[in-house]
């Protein structure tokens, strides 16, 4: 189903693998030219290529989302080479947090709070006045099923997420008025590089993690995708400061 997207400008954080590069190919398949930004330059610059071959128009910039300098470079080249930014999808995340809140160390919460939550907030403080300038526009960060309740033995990394739904709320809520809405998607396990690298040397955590949803299986990134582009597509123009959980029925229980 088309979403009368086309034309239109979209950036894309942590765009070079999992959720992002899904996305950010969505994105691409409905006719919106994309900027991929992520750390790892020849990750997004392989989603760039693969938006390309499928005859979608898209660019790649550099980004280390904790910092105010790249973030507003990030910003100014969108601008720079599009001319406007419609929507954005805040999506670059880490978790490297596997103990309780105790066994935690500070630069553990440095780095997850540095990508997570200050990551987050400094692409809206640089999306949000372009958007207010052109008169709207729609923004969806990355959250989890984490940040909607407990998460033992990823406490950290819980109150990332649970910080990430509040900036959303917070934010949503000063620019309802403005034409600009911001909604979060909350994800439970799904199928990415990550979650490979976590669970395949034990196909017992895997067997666990499918176990928890009811649905009977983890999510798939276009999965994820999908819910981004409706949450920005003219069909969700009255919701904002929602978390939508993609979960398969995990938070229902």
């Amino acid at each position: 189903m088309s979403m009368t997207f086309s034309g239109q400008v979209a950036v894309v954080t942590g765009g070079g693998a999992g959720i992002g590069r899904a996305t950010a190919l969505a994105f691409a398949a409905e006719g919106l030219k994309v900027v991929v930004a992520d750390l790892d330059a020849a990750s997004g610059e392989g989603t760039v290529e693969q938006i390309k071959a499928g005859g979608g128009i898209a660019v790649f910039v550099r980004c280390n989302v904790t910092l105010e300098v790249d973030v507003k470079q990030l910003m100014e080249q969108t601008i720079n080479t599009y001319g406007r930014l419609d929507y954005a999808f805040n999506n670059a995340g880490i978790e490297i947090e596997h103990g309780r809140l105790a066994d935690g160390t500070q630069d553990e919460f440095d780095a997850i709070m540095g990508v997570n939550v200050k990551g987050v907030w400094l692409c809206m403080k640089y999306q949000l006045p372009l958007m207010l300038n052109q008169g709207g526009g729609a923004i969806v960060n990355t959250a989890s099923v984490a940040g909607l309740g407990a998460a033992p033995k990823m406490s950290i990394y819980s109150a990332s997420k649970h910080a990430v739904i509040g900036l959303t709320k917070s934010a949503a809520i000063e620019y309802a008025k403005k034409n600009i809405r911001v909604n979060a998607v909350c994800p439970a396990v799904i199928d990415t590089d990550m979650f490979r690298r976590a669970y395949e040397t034990d196909p017992k955590k895997a067997e666990y993690a499918a176990a928890v949803h009811p649905i009977g299986r983890i999510g798939k990134v276009e999965e994820v995708a999908s819910a981004v582009l409706y949450l920005c597509s003219d069909g969700a123009a009255f919701t904002t400061g929602h978390a939508l959980a993609i979960d398969g029925g995990a938070m229902a229980i």
